[in-house]
C-alpha cells in the first residue's frame, strides 16, 4: 500500500468517526427537545359507571354503604343479593404529574316521586389528592363509595330511586 492511499483510508475514517459523533451529538439534542413537558391541556372528567345500591329491604330504616372497592354493607338494611351494586367510576384525564383534588361533595338525594333518601360520598380510590400518573391519553380511575340513609317503608317505600350530583376537580 502507497503511502497516499494510507493518507486517504486515514483521512475516510476521520470523516466518518466526525460524522458518527456529529449525528450522536445531534441525535442527543433533538432527545433533549422531544423530552418537554406536555403543553397544558385543561383536565376532563366523564362518568364510567353510576352508582348503585342495589336491592334492599328495611322495616325500621338505617344505612346501605357500598365502599370504593365496590362492596356493599348495611345496618339494619336486609340486602338482596341478586341486583348489582357499584361505587361511582369516574375517568379523569390530566396531564401526568398533575395533582388531582375535588371540591367536598354536598349530600344530595335520591327521590322517587315525593319520596327521597340522603347520599353521603364516603370514600374514594385512588385517595384524595394524589398525583396523576398516567399521559393525558390514559384516563386515571376515580372510584368514589357512598352512605345511603333509609328510612323505613312508611317514608321510603319499595321503588327505584335516582339522583344526581356534580364533581368538581380541583387541579394543581
Amino acid at each position: 500500500m502507497k503511502m497516499t492511499e494510507l493518507r486517504y483510508k486515514s483521512i475516510r475514517v476521520r470523516k466518518l468517526i466526525f460524522i458518527t459523533a456529529a449525528v450522536i451529538f445531534l441525535s442527543g439534542i433533538w432527545n433533549v427537545a422531544k423530552a418537554q413537558e406536555d403543553p397544558p391541556r385543561p383536565p376532563s372528567i366523564t362518568l364510567a359507571r353510576n352508582l348503585s345500591f342495589g336491592a334492599f329491604y328495611t322495616t325500621t330504616g338505617g344505612t346501605v354503604t357500598v365502599d370504593q372497592y365496590d362492596t356493599r354493607t348495611s345496618f339494619n338494611v336486609t340486602l338482596f343479593t341478586f341486583s348489582s351494586i357499584s361505587a361511582a367510576r369516574f375517568n379523569i384525564y390530566a396531564n401526568r404529574g398533575t395533582i388531582i383534588n375535588i371540591l367536598n361533595i354536598p349530600d344530595f338525594q335520591l327521590t322517587n316521586g315525593s319520596y327521597s333518601m340522603t347520599v353521603s360520598i364516603t370514600a374514594t380510590n385512588p385517595l384524595l389528592p394524589f398525583v396523576n400518573d398516567n399521559t393525558y391519553v390514559v384516563p386515571t380511575v376515580l372510584t368514589m363509595g357512598a352512605t345511603l340513609t333509609v328510612g323505613a317503608p312508611v317514608s321510603n317505600p319499595p321503588g327505584n330511586y335516582s339522583g344526581t350530583f356534580d364533581v368538581t376537580l380541583v387541579i394543581e
